[in-house]
């Protein structure tokens, strides 16, 4: 069975406002006709996803953020220990670093899409700012990920559902 290339994890809870823009967007992505990729949203990162991780050319992870700039950021990250690391949530980058630990080989490269969100209250739907950073990020990430593949080729992905 062919495992797709690269990996979008949305990381959020849909019930809590703008927390839910890492879901939404991979929910707007997956039926986006963007070839050799795999879709998966979760509440929080846990230490098995280290098995998705495997044999993959990149990782995206998507989630919420207070302290991004608007709209958002995209920021590659590396492998690294911090606090997170012994609980049952982790960071990105714990994750990376529990990959490296458990395959004994380097974690594929991977980037933090932080899309600024305002309001975080259980029972919340998307604040208006976060609406607008949303449309925001699902256009560039579109682009990034419809842009080409390893060998410079354009991929055909089906651009005529923008948001």
């Amino acid at each position: 069975m062919h495992k797709p290339r690269r990996l979008i994890i949305g990381i959020g809870n849909p019930s809590r406002g703008d927390d839910a823009l890492g879901p939404a967007l991979v929910e707007r992505l997956a039926n986006a006709g963007i070839p050799d990729t795999e879709w998966l949203t979760d509440y929080q990162l846990q230490v098995e996803y280290l098995l998705d991780l495997h044999e993959r050319e990149l990782i995206i992870f998507i989630d919420a953020s207070v302290s991004a700039p608007p709209p958002f950021t995209f920021t590659p990250i590396q492998a690294r220990e911090d606090d997170s690391y012994s609980s049952h949530a982790l960071s990105p980058e714990a994750l990376l670093m529990a990959y490296q630990r458990h395959y004994q080989q380097p974690a594929p490269p991977a980037y933090v899409l932080a899309i600024r969100g305002y309001r975080f209250e259980l029972g919340e739907g998307l604040s208006p700012e976060a609406e607008g950073h949303l449309a925001e990020a699902d256009f560039t990430l579109r682009e990034l990920l419809c842009s080409g593949n390893s060998d410079d080729q354009v991929l055909h992905c089906d651009t005529a559902k923008r948001a």
